[in-house]
């Protein structure tokens, strides 16, 4: 095996969790050459990955919003660089039109793709020579890994790997001074379904305050900075962030003691980077996409069951203080199955 193309394209937190294929693949195949294919959005996670060798890159998203001139030049370009490769082996890990059409048109030997029940879009399915097996019953992260191992004839027994390695920042993060130990809580979500009460994430951010924390509010849109000084006026000394690069964000991530917040790429983002994480869940599959329970990490909610605030605090002591056991015993309302409470 020589050259191996990866084809995820969107979202931040899928983005994040596929990056355990790469150390998969690089354990399995030393001297492969491993590129990606990935929306311009989201490749710099990609690129912070040294593993990965090529990251190909193209303003999908931007395109379809603004509908630019420069941005169909700049995937015109994209293209001739997608080609320029001759593949062995195209694991399309997306399963959707526009990541099939990438792997239609590189060039390579086999095209893997998901059975047709397992596809995000049936439409996929023109592009692909070669199917992954059936969709393992697991969450859709060790999903992609099994999948792909399968199909490539190798074995994984080792936790996820993400190897992710920040940039240096051009100038110092602006983060709550005093040295107490900072919690990022990430109440902005892109649904208001997927949202957790206000008054929950007040009463949340006041007991951290009272255990000598200081509560940072990162937010990207005017509509969350809004709702973070909401939580700010409930909340005294909380800190509500300035926008943030993507990079920025990570970094303040990497400095925190503690990150608390829903179902997004961001929350994603501090559970690989090893940072002590609970993911709240109010409208999605905790069991499908939830992070991997450790015990530093944890899920706590479920689709159409939010958690009620009892719930996340036994959830922050456990990953505080390393006390979350695997597979140990149920909680009493809304922590997964397969995480569990903490010790007592």
């Amino acid at each position: 095996m020589k050259r191996i193309l990866i084809v995820k394209v969107t979202s931040l937190g899928d983005i994040v969790e596929t990056q355990p294929v790469v150390s998969d693949l690089r354990h399995a195949f030393p001297s492969a050459k491993i590129d990606w294919a990935a929306d311009a959005a989201f490749a710099d996670i990609v690129r912070w990955n040294p593993a990965v060798d090529r990251v190909l890159s193209a303003p999908l998203r931007k395109f379809k919003k603004a509908r630019s001139w420069a941005d169909l030049k700049d995937i015109a370009a994209s293209i001739g660089d997608l080609r320029a490769e001759k593949y062995d082996v195209i694991l399309d890990i997306h399963g959707v039109y526009k990541s099939a059409i990438i792997a239609f048109l590189a060039h390579g030997r086999w095209r893997y793709g998901y059975k047709n029940k397992d596809l995000g879009e049936l439409g996929a399915a023109f592009a692909y020579n070669k199917r992954f097996g059936p969709r393992p019953k697991t969450d859709a992260w060790r999903g992609m890994r099994v999948s792909v191992a399968d199909a490539l004839g190798y074995t994984f027994d080792a936790p996820p790997n993400f190897n992710l390695q920040l940039p240096p920042l051009a100038a110092p993060l602006q983060l709550p001074e005093g040295g107490a130990p900072i919690a990022m809580l990430f109440h902005a979500t892109s649904a208001d379904e997927k949202k957790w009460l206000i008054d929950r994430w007040a009463e949340t951010g006041r007991s951290l305050t009272a255990r000598g924390y200081r509560i940072a509010l990162p937010w990207s849109t005017e509509g969350e900075r809004r709702e973070g000084e909401q939580i700010a006026a409930l909340v005294p000394g909380v800190i509500v962030l300035p926008k943030l690069t993507m990079t920025e964000c990570a970094h303040c991530i990497d400095a925190s003691a503690l990150v608390v917040g829903m179902d997004t790429g961001l929350v994603h983002l501090a559970y690989a980077l090893g940072r002590p994480t609970v993911m709240i869940f109010t409208a999605t599959s905790r069991e499908h996409f939830g992070i991997g329970s450790s015990e530093h990490s944890v899920s706590v909610g479920d689709q159409h069951a939010p958690p009620d605030v009892g719930t996340v605090l036994d959830a922050i002591e456990g990953v505080l203080t390393g006390s979350m056991v695997p597979a140990a015993m149920m909680s009493r309302q809304g922590l997964c199955p397969d995480s569990s409470l903490k010790v007592t």
